[in-house]
């Protein structure tokens, strides 16, 4: 009898979803990456709420996962505002019982320049979306995770921006920097605990908000892929996998990485 032709003919069996059966939390999920990563979710099988300031981005996008035969539903959340951020995570636990994952993504910019050109309240306004909304889903994350999952894991979109000199975007490289420290402050914490903290250090990726720096600086996207070894930019698509990895059980003894996806910008 041929064993070797026996097994060779047996059919695979299909490898579950990344985040098959686990409840993921996302915000910044109306466009670009945290659109992305929710359409990706969704697909590896988890059942998705949606965070943002835009009704009208999160609804579509919310349909279009349910249209996929999906589990989604969605809630405006801006993340200036602390109380909303800790009463979306609530939500997510009202709604699927559970909290397993989450993806802090929400972030905001203002006009590149130089760091004396910020000024005053812009940066009191990056600070509070980018560094202060992203600590506030943290603790909120944290908690619902202990109460109901009991294990988890969260990551942190930050940018490689944070990970260099910035003069274009000096306020918002220093928050995201800001955000990885948060990282490994929460990664040390909370791992005795079984929840994984991670970073994604995204670098040059088409989203509306590179777009629109391109537009007001012309040249700025090809200027900055010309400092890229894979020749081009990210689609949102490709930060998404990085991000599901993460979250997933197969990056299960992962915790307080700043994992780069630049296409080499940095090596």
């Amino acid at each position: 009898m041929d064993t070797a032709q026996e097994t060779h003919d047996v059919p695979a069996r299909p490898r579950p979803g990344m985040l098959a059966g686990k409840v993921a939390f996302l915000t910044g999920a109306g466009r670009g990456i945290g659109a992305a990563a929710a359409r990706l979710f969704a697909r590896e099988g988890a059942k998705v709420l949606l965070a943002a300031r835009s009704e009208d981005q999160l609804k579509s996008v919310a349909e279009e996962i349910r249209a996929a035969g999906g589990t989604a539903a969605h809630l405006v959340c801006d993340l200036a505002d602390t109380g909303a951020v800790r009463a979306a995570v609530e939500r997510t636990v009202e709604l699927y019982g559970r909290l397993d994952v989450a993806f802090n993504n929400g972030a905001t910019n203002i006009p590149p320049g130089p760091l004396d050109g910020v000024r005053e309240d812009d940066l009191d306004h990056v600070y509070a979306v980018n560094l202060r909304g992203p600590w506030a889903a943290l603790v909120a994350e944290v908690a619902a995770i202990r109460a109901t999952a009991g294990r988890g894991a969260i990551v942190n979109n930050t940018s490689v921006g944070a990970l260099m000199a910035n003069p274009e975007l000096p306020a918002y490289g220093a928050m995201k920097r800001g955000l990885n420290s948060l990282t490994a402050s929460a990664a040390a914490t909370y791992g005795p605990e079984g929840i994984r903290v991670n970073a994604l250090a995204p670098g040059l990726t088409l989203t509306e908000m590179v777009r629109d720096w391109d537009a007001a600086v012309p040249g700025t996207v090809d200027r900055h892929t010309a400092r890229v070894p894979l020749g081009r930019a990210a689609a949102p698509e490709e930060i998404a996998e990085a991000a599901a990895w993460l979250l997933s059980d197969r990056a299960s003894y992962v915790t307080g990485v700043v994992l780069r996806a630049d296409g080499g910008m940095l090596a």
